[in-house]
């Protein structure tokens, strides 16, 4: 038997949800993100899960992720019970990555995971992988690189 590998197409999205064990699911749309601070991020060598380069990405600017998540209150009975808590990452084509509350939150991973909106000269509108999230401190960059985000579900460890 012959298989065949069918190649997901990863659509351009304009805005993400972020929903699941919160009080207020928020939409937050490409325009919102005026509201976080952009820093200047640099240049990222892309590698695949083999370690071997793909892609460079130049001049990236982004906004740290755990400023937007902190902008959704999450059900907790109190701070003790965070380290329950995870998120996944949701991409238009349906691939998910995941990361830990205290992933983003307790160790430096949290310092090194954006949004990025701005990419090799071109602005969030205008990438073709927008919205985009990655973690810059991967050993290998592109297994937690999100492309057209969709969505951020919080969920809860039971």
């Amino acid at each position: 038997m012959v298989g065949v590998i069918h190649a997901q197409q990863t659509k351009v999205t304009s805005s993400f949800t972020i929903s699941g064990e919160v009080f207020s699911p928020l939409t937050v749309s490409v325009m919102d993100l005026k509201k976080w601070k952009e820093v200047p991020i640099g240049d990222l060598v892309i590698t695949n899960h083999s370690g071997e380069k793909k892609s460079e990405a130049k001049g990236l600017k982004g906004i740290l992720l755990k400023e937007i998540l902190q902008t959704v209150e999450i059900k907790s009975e109190s701070p003790k019970v965070l380290s329950e808590y995870y998120f996944v990452f949701k991409s238009s084509d349906g691939y998910k990555v995941v990361y830990s509350w205290n992933e983003l939150f307790n160790t430096s991973v949290g310092e090194s995971v954006y949004l990025i909106t701005e990419k090799n000269e071109k602005t969030i509108t205008d990438m073709d992988d927008s919205i985009l999230v990655l973690s810059t401190k991967d050993f290998k960059t592109g297994r937690r690189n999100v492309k057209g985000l969709s969505s951020i579900e919080v969920m809860r460890v039971k």
